[in-house]
């Protein structure tokens, strides 16, 4: 009823309650459960949790949302407001809680202003730097009646404005980049948010630069380019002379912009859409204020007009392509070690190449999500039109937080069977990240989403121990005395707990046995599947000592 009204006051005296406003100001601005939906399509999603408890397990979500810039609205109910201060059920100082998470904190003052409350929430979660916003809702709120004419509805609100940089600002950074010696490109997510990869994609082809991405910045441009140097990242990093930043921060992901892992001399462009952004931790030779998609294309416009390519025989590209191939070396010939337990690199070979070329990757975990983000490609940033508004890769972000991968696996599934069924969602865990949520395979089970769930499981966090080892470091006493605290327990059957609600589990310790299982859950089009895959408990990057077990008990 409520949702046919007109934008407007109305003359006759109908009634409507709380919970019809409520309804209608959220079925018209948004439709998403999660700030993983947010960050997929570019509109809030939704979350609506009960009071005290319900919103304090919900900050977690909105701390990540916040951090990571994505947009989300968080509705809460609370006590009633006649209530208040008196001790009631679930109490909380909810509006105030959230403000350290939020972009916006705020209860309507009456039932009348929840329309123009909620439509302000939808616009500050997606202006400027997206981010989290809360709505406090108390429960009398939910079965008042008033006059259908005191209520002001209000119509959704407009995209967010594009905002260009100064063009003498662009002027600047096209000469700082024309006269650099080393350059490098580093493409952020914010890049993905903000759909710049066909512009992006010109301006790496065009002016020839070398490009590194962040973890959620790739696919923007192909990991396979030929401008590509992720694997040569740390050399690209210490040596560049000039930077230019898409979309990323220099926050501890990019080691702040700072020696010893930069140039003390480096030149850093900054392109952001935050003010606040530019001029953090390091001063910016030059700083675009705008956003992305259209400061790039600024940038190509400027060089259309003067015409610009970095060397592609320059010395600089000798240095990035000697590491790249030096590095790349020695990750295949982790991959091809035939000894048994696998290490991650072997898994991830395999991975790699049975996976669909188009398929969204969620990624969590420690080693699980670090190695793998380096070895597992991505080749699009949207996929197909129908998902147009789509990034192809998932992580914790930001914020590092973990427990978020089933979760956001299921956001894409979701939004991805409704775009295209045929999607396919990969999420690929560490065995102690799977340990944060995973019961959501009961959700994943029950809606039917054919997510792909790898887990690979080295018995603990970082490192474990096999299951003779673990059996002699029982015999050394109490285990919660003798015990690891990063340990878990060694062969744990993960992929029983998928097949407790119907979906194909598989429990994995050859690459023959890895192969079949990731042959055999591809071609499921309509169940689940977990396959946990057996590696190396002390499978690492590179070899470590573990003898610190021995000594500390001789």
């Amino acid at each position: 009823m409520a949702s046919n009204r007109a934008a407007g006051n109305r003359e006759d005296q109908e009634t409507v309650s709380g919970a019809e406003v409520i309804a209608w100001a959220l079925k018209k601005q948004a439709s998403y459960a999660a700030s993983a939906v947010g960050y997929l399509t570019g509109r809030p999603g939704v979350c609506l949790v009960v009071s005290g408890p319900g919103l304090i397990h919900a900050l977690g979500g909105m701390a990540n949302a916040n951090m990571n810039c994505w947009p989300l609205i968080v509705v809460g109910g609370s006590a009633d407001s006649n209530q208040e201060m008196m001790g009631a059920f679930q109490e909380f100082p909810q509006v105030e809680a959230c403000r350290l998470y939020s972009k916006l904190s705020v209860r309507p003052s009456s039932i009348e202003a929840i329309p123009f409350v909620i439509e302000k929430a939808v616009r500050t979660s997606i202006y400027g730097r997206p981010g989290a916003c809360y709505v406090d809702i108390p429960g009398d709120f939910v079965n008042l009646q008033v006059n259908a004419s005191s209520i002001k509805y209000v119509e959704c609100c407009m995209p967010p404005p594009v905002n260009m940089a100064d063009t003498s600002a662009v002027s600047a950074a096209a000469s700082i980049i024309r006269n650099a010696k080393q350059p490098l490109l580093i493409i952020g997510k914010g890049a993905a948010y903000a759909h710049a990869e066909d512009n992006i994609r010109k301006l790496v082809d065009q002016c020839g630069l070398p490009f590194l991405p962040t973890p959620m910045g790739k696919g923007v441009v192909p990991d396979n380019h030929p401008n590509c140097v992720a694997a040569a990242r740390s050399r690209a990093l210490q040596h560049a002379d000039v930077i230019l930043l898409l979309g990323a921060r220099l926050n501890w992901i990019l080691h702040f912009g700072l020696p010893p892992r930069y140039r003390a001399d480096v030149q850093i462009i900054q392109v952001d859409i935050c003010a606040e952004e530019l001029g953090n931790n390091v001063k910016p030779a030059a700083a675009l204020l705008g956003d992305i998609n259209a400061v790039t294309a600024q940038l190509l416009e400027h060089y259309n007009k003067r015409p610009w390519q970095y060397p592609p025989t320059a010395e600089w590209w000798k240095v990035l392509r000697e590491k790249m191939k030096s590095n790349e070396e020695a990750s295949k010939e982790l991959a091809s070690q035939k000894s048994l337990p696998m290490n991650y690199y072997t898994v991830f070979y395999h991975v790699q190449e049975q996976l669909p070329r188009d398929c969204i990757i969620v990624s969590e975990g420690a080693n699980t999500m670090d190695i793998g983000r380096t070895v597992l490609q991505n080749y699009f940033p949207r996929h197909r039109k129908s998902l147009e508004h789509f990034p192809c890769r998932l992580d914790a972000g930001t914020f590092g937080t973990m427990g978020v991968g089933l979760g956001f696996a299921i956001a894409a599934a979701v939004v991805a069977k409704d775009k295209n069924p045929e999607k396919r969602v990969v999420c690929v865990e560490g065995d102690s990240a799977f340990g944060f949520s995973g019961m959501e395979v009961e959700t994943i089970c029950r809606h039917n989403l054919p997510i792909l769930l790898i887990v690979v499981n080295n018995n603990g966090i970082y490192q474990g121990f096999d299951a003779e080892t673990w059996k002699e470091i029982t015999k050394l006493g109490e285990i919660s005395q003798v015990g690891p605290p990063v340990s878990l327990l060694p062969n744990s059957h993960y992929e029983q707990i998928m097949t407790a609600f119907g979906g194909k589990g598989y429990f994995v310790q050859t690459p023959g046995e890895l192969q079949n299982a990731l042959t055999a859950s591809l071609a499921e089009k309509t169940v689940p599947s977990l396959i946990n895959v057996m590696i190396q408990p002390q499978a690492s990057r590179k070899t470590q000592d573990f003898h610190w077990l021995t000594r500390s008990n001789m």
